[in-house]
């Protein structure tokens, strides 16, 4: 199972968003991201609830309303809804009962895939959106050999 596009799409918002210093409207992000403004829209919405980011009416655009260095990967990950809390991996329905391994599956592997998904969101609490924009101004610069 992958994570939503949801996610990457977000911190493609929030990352254009933080390096650009006007108000980008939805069809200039969807331009970037190279996808339907619609659901730039859709995901914008999500980040507007979780307090990401601000949209002024009509064409004025999205604006962040916390410092990049603030929001973390993590913070954009709860804000559009990748999974629910400690069900990033999807089970299998109906382990056969009556064996003795798909009787015990769901509860000894639960552990490992808890503690999994608890150690990949540590590492997204870990990195901010004001990281992730540093890192690609140095490969801007870097290709254009400044």
């Amino acid at each position: 199972m992958k994570i939503s596009n949801r996610f990457t799409i977000a911190v493609h918002i929030l990352s254009l968003i933080s390096v650009r210093t006007d108000n980008m409207t939805s069809e200039q992000i969807a331009d970037s991201v190279n996808i339907n403004a619609g659901y730039i829209r859709q995901i914008s919405g999500l980040l507007k609830k979780a307090g990401l980011i601000g949209v002024k009416r009509g064409s004025g655009g999205a604006y962040l309303l916390k410092e990049p260095g603030s929001i973390s990967l993590y913070d954009v990950y709860q804000a559009v809804d990748v999974v629910i809390e400690g069900e990033l991996f999807h089970w299998h329905e109906n382990p056969n009962p009556n064996c003795w391994v798909g009787s015990n599956i769901h509860d000894v592997l639960e552990i490992y895939l808890l503690k999994a998904q608890q150690a990949m969101e540590e590492v997204l609490r870990a990195v901010s959106i004001h990281e992730i924009t540093e890192i690609m101004i140095r490969k801007k610069n870097a290709s254009s050999g400044a």
